[in-house]
């Protein structure tokens, strides 16, 4: 069974049951070590008292806030514990609203929302209303020592939860793109909603991989085998002089790519359909 993130109540007007939050996904990356270059040995992080300048023990250690400068207030863990508001045990839903109301920009992190297996029929009922009815859950909850809004969402596999940011944690101030009024024909508007349809098609996530992660495991497997490591050649690119002829070539060469596309596919249904009816040819013999 996968670790549980959360554990506590989801809370419905006056109906409530108990939940259990999974992480729905991490980053996957290549993780590197520190080495000492002089002998590859493992690098180890030393935590040491500033003032006396000798290492400390983590037992020894405590967590304090600066409220002036070299002034700290300590803070034991027990004491964030006795101050964590009703959402640390239960998530309480505060209004519902269309997913298409929600800015992509507020969400987080993603998590599972599954039922304790002995009272399932109230979260079964809540699902279900929610996927009629079109609409989302705004909830608040309280975990990693900090308090979430969150957004509740039914899916065909059951709920999904999404932490949110704040307000105040959007970086407004870093958008730079102060939409100048340009002028384009509407020819060069066609084009590019001609370019757009034909990149148009449905969403398969599992097509899309992390190119990156996969060259950094085959730099490790280079060198691993004393290869001589190969360069990636990086595309060359330069503001668009002529944005008409770039677009009508970018429209033209999806079209090629498109064509290739529905050939090499044809191909392989083609040959896929030949090695079923060879197969079927031999069971007809065997029999």
């Amino acid at each position: 069974m996968p670790a549980t993130v959360w554990k506590g109540y989801l809370s419905f007007g006056l109906v409530s049951f108990p939940i259990r939050l999974f992480a729905a996904a991490r980053p996957e990356t290549v993780h590197f070590h520190m080495l000492h270059k002089k002998d590859l040995s493992r690098i180890r992080e030393v935590l040491y008292c500033a003032e006396e300048d000798v290492p400390v023990e983590r037992a020894d250690i405590v967590k304090g806030y600066e409220y002036e400068k070299n002034k700290y207030v300590v803070i034991e863990p027990e004491e964030l514990e006795q101050v964590a508001p009703p959402t640390a045990s239960a998530m309480e839903i505060l209004q519902f609203v269309a997913m298409k109301e929600v800015d992509p920009i507020y969400l987080e992190t993603s998590y599972y929302v599954a039922p304790e297996e002995a009272v399932s029929k109230p979260y079964t009922l809540l699902l279900e209303a929610m996927k009629q009815t079109g609409y989302d859950a705004v909830a608040k909850v309280t975990m990693h020592q900090r308090e979430h809004i969150v957004i509740i969402r039914p899916t065909d596999k059951g709920m999904m939860l999404h932490t949110m940011y704040f307000v105040d944690e959007l970086h407004e101030a870093n958008q730079t793109f102060t939409g100048k009024a340009e002028k384009f024909d509407k020819k060069e508007l066609d084009l590019a909603k001609q370019l757009i349809n034909s990149l148009a098609s449905p969403f398969h996530p599992e097509q899309y991989q992390d190119e990156y992660r996969k060259n950094v495991e085959k730099l490790i497997t280079t060198k691993r085998n004393g290869k001589k490591v190969v360069p990636i050649r990086q595309p060359k690119t330069a503001p668009v002089a002529d944005l008409m002829k770039a677009l009508q070539q970018s429209l033209a060469q999806t079209k090629q790519t498109a064509r290739a596309t529905s050939k090499t596919a044809k191909a392989k249904t083609t040959k896929a359909a030949a090695a079923k009816k060879t197969v079927g040819k031999r069971s007809t013999q065997v029999a």
